[in-house]
């Protein structure tokens, strides 16, 4: 069967069939809107005043086993009606309404709400951009807030303030509370590297008030000289100066987007939207040439939560401990991609959609952008000298399709990029960049400093404060089917006995299959081991279970204590790997309700059941991380650190997977020559 009409029977919707979108489609502008109408209908306006407010609403993800089904009946050729097994098209909302947590349940098709449940336990749902905005606001009529600035000498019209989650520090009860910090903005836009430090006000979100205020000492303010980022606002010199570079595709484009379903040489996946988490992967396939027919790999896959605990325990800072994703919403904060900077010239872009406070949908121009990678990388050679009179030379340039989300949350701009290889590997990629969240002080020269000031100086009276980024994927890989089992294999040192050898040691590998959840539970770098996700039921011809390999980038543990209460919450992070048996409710590592929850609905929690995990549907989830000691070179704005890690196929395929691939056509550049 033609490659691409199979990947059309088994992941597309033909118009003529069916107007309704694949079943994994983020929610339509249209969708957003029913959904909000029928909530409201419920939940009516008050008339003091809007008392319903949308924190939450996603896709209501079908149980797996109908979309799988879905997936079969498509691929049935036999079958004349490709939508009958179609999953229920629904959506999963939580609100508040007279200050509680509402999850509520909306079926599109019989436009009504079909369960509704109050949130009973400790924990807020995330910030909308909406609350946020509000309550920055709320400072600049508050005249004790006026008065600060005064005695500042600060322009009120130069002063900007942000909205930041306090967490949970032990206390019994809690409100839906909100630090304000703020910033000054007189002579530069590089906000976030000059703080009012002392400043703060605590703000009642529910209510929308000022409930206390501080005003505990004054420093200076860092001064706007050297913050500028903006090249229309820079001074020469400049340097260095780069040549462009361009890319040629004769043909166009090799990759095909239909609504949200791509296909790229022989991959084939689905790229959804959420709020939480930005950029979805679902039902990636990978065509083998030998077998004639894709294979999965992986079902689901998303970044489940950013934490960055900052490391100053003073009064202003030792709240900053923030769940970029269970707070604020990654997908939420996307930037719209700016083509030809973000994104290269080849690029194609999708838009995204999400629900403001009100429920109204809001757009994310650009949301995501899909490109083919040619970036000067082998993807194997060999060179053959041994063979008398005859050199051999066979290269093959390596391409890789690109799926690249930025989201902006506060200072930090995160990249977040999803790379597919022709080899069969996924490489997920991390770039951190934007600027550093600062702490003014007194000092203008490390000279100065006799105490610990929990951070570097980077410029006169800015320090950059010490923290981590722990960023947790949720990757649930079904290789070539849905049971899989999770196999450690340690390289342990061998002494050789006796005199059978002149060598005195080497190494072997051990297996062992994780049974349980406690099994699987595994901190990187400590010993030499191979993490892979098998499925015990296949094999290959020389009898290899077939496999896909966790090769982890950069290891990151957790240096807090673990009965911190900021690692109480993040104990999530406390293993660089968890495997999990597959459950549609558990998704998000840091739990459901996450702004001031307790981490009693985690990952740490639920793994604490020790369930089953061999020859199962499992989980795997992956923690990278960053421990950010800053330097002055990420000051004003800081350089892109990149790490990642990779899925790499271990025994999958029964050879070299690209060792037929086709070599894209050269391109004839005036000022290249090539030699024979």
């Amino acid at each position: 069967m033609n490659i691409l009409l199979f990947f059309i029977l088994t992941f597309f919707w033909s118009s003529a069939e069916c107007s309704q979108p694949h079943p994994l489609d983020p929610l339509t502008p249209n969708e957003l809107i029913l959904v909000r109408t029928i909530v409201q209908k419920s939940y009516p306006v008050s008339t003091n005043g809007p008392s319903l407010t949308f924190q939450y609403v996603g896709l209501d993800e079908p149980n797996k086993p109908l979309i799988l089904s879905w997936i079969s009946s498509n691929t049935n050729t036999n079958t004349n009606d490709k939508t009958k097994s179609l999953p229920p098209r629904r959506a999963f909302v939580i609100a508040r309404f007279q200050k509680q947590s509402l999850e509520i349940t909306v079926d599109l098709s019989t436009h009504s709400i079909i369960s509704t449940k109050v949130y009973e336990g400790h924990g807020y749902p995330m910030f909308t951009f909406g609350e946020r905005s509000r309550a920055k606001q709320l400072p600049f009529s508050y005249e004790p807030f006026k008065e600060s600035l005064r005695k500042r000498d600060l322009n009120i019209s130069q002063v900007l303030c942000v909205t930041l989650a306090i967490g949970w520090f032990g206390e019994a009860k809690t409100k839906r509370t909100a630090k304000i910090t703020c910033f000054y903005t007189n002579g530069s836009v590089n906000l976030y590297v000059r703080p009012l430090e002392g400043v703060a006000a605590l703000v009642d979100v529910d209510d929308m008030k000022i409930v206390s205020y501080s005003d505990r000492y004054v420093v200076p303010v860092p001064k706007a000289e050297g913050t500028e980022y903006r090249a229309s606002k820079l001074n020469p010199p400049f340097g260095p100066k780069l040549k462009g570079v361009a890319v040629t595709q004769h043909g166009g484009p090799g990759f095909t987007i239909d609504g949200h379903s791509i296909s790229w040489a022989n991959w084939v996946f689905h790229l959804g939207f959420d709020v939480r988490a930005g950029a979805v992967i679902s039902l990636a396939s990978i065509y083998d040439l030998e077998k004639k027919k894709y294979r999965q790999v992986l079902y689901r896959g998303f970044l489940s939560e950013e934490f960055t605990p900052y490391q100053d325990p003073t009064e202003e800072w030792y709240y900053r401990t923030l769940f970029d994703s269970g707070e604020f919403g990654f997908g939420q904060y996307m930037s719209s991609l700016q083509p030809f900077t973000d994104c290269p010239a080849n690029a194609a872009f999708l838009d995204a959609y999400y629900a403001g406070s009100d429920g109204t949908p809001v757009k994310i121009t650009n949301a995501f952008c899909i490109f083919e990678k040619y970036a000067g990388d082998i993807m194997w050679r060999h060179t053959e000298t041994a063979i008398p009179d005859e050199v051999i030379t066979e290269v093959r340039p390596d391409a890789s399709l690109m799926v690249r989300m930025v989201s902006t949350v506060g200072n930090y701009d995160y990249v977040i990029d999803w790379e597919f290889k022709p080899s069969g590997s996924i490489k997920l990629g991390v770039g951190l960049t934007g600027t550093l969240l600062v702490k003014a002080g007194e000092y203008t020269n490390t000279d100065q400093i006799k105490e610990d000031i929990y951070g570097t100086l980077l410029a006169d009276n800015t320090i950059g404060v010490y923290h981590d980024h722990f960023l947790t994927y949720y990757l649930d890989l079904d290789i070539d089917g849905v049971a899989n089992s999770f196999v450690k294999s340690n390289l342990e040192t061998v002494r050789v006995k006796g005199h059978t050898s002149p060598r005195k040691s080497y190494w072997t590998v051990v297996s062992e299959t994780a049974k349980t959840e406690a099994d699987a539970r595994i901190n990187l770098g400590f010993k030499p081991s191979e993490l892979v996700v098998v499925n015990p039921n296949k094999k290959t011809k020389p009898g290899n279970k077939i496999g896909y390999r966790l090769v982890p980038g950069s290891v990151v543990h957790p240096l807090l204590v673990t009965d911190d209460y900021p690692q109480i919450r993040a104990a999530f992070t406390n293993y660089n790997v968890w495997v999990t048996p597959y459950n549609k409710s558990e998704k998000w590592a840091s739990g459901l309700f996450v702004d001031r929850n307790r981490g009693d609905d985690t990952l740490a929690v639920w793994s604490l059941r020790d369930r089953e995990i061999e020859n199962k549907d499992i989980v795997l989830w992956y923690t990278m991380g960053v421990h950010h000691v800053p330097s002055q070179e990420d000051f004003p704005v800081m350089p892109t650190l990149s790490g990642g890690f990779e899925l790499r196929p271990t025994n999958f395929f029964e050879s070299n997977p690209v060792l037929k691939i086709k070599s894209p056509k050269a391109a004839h550049w005036p000022n290249c020559t090539s030699q024979h």
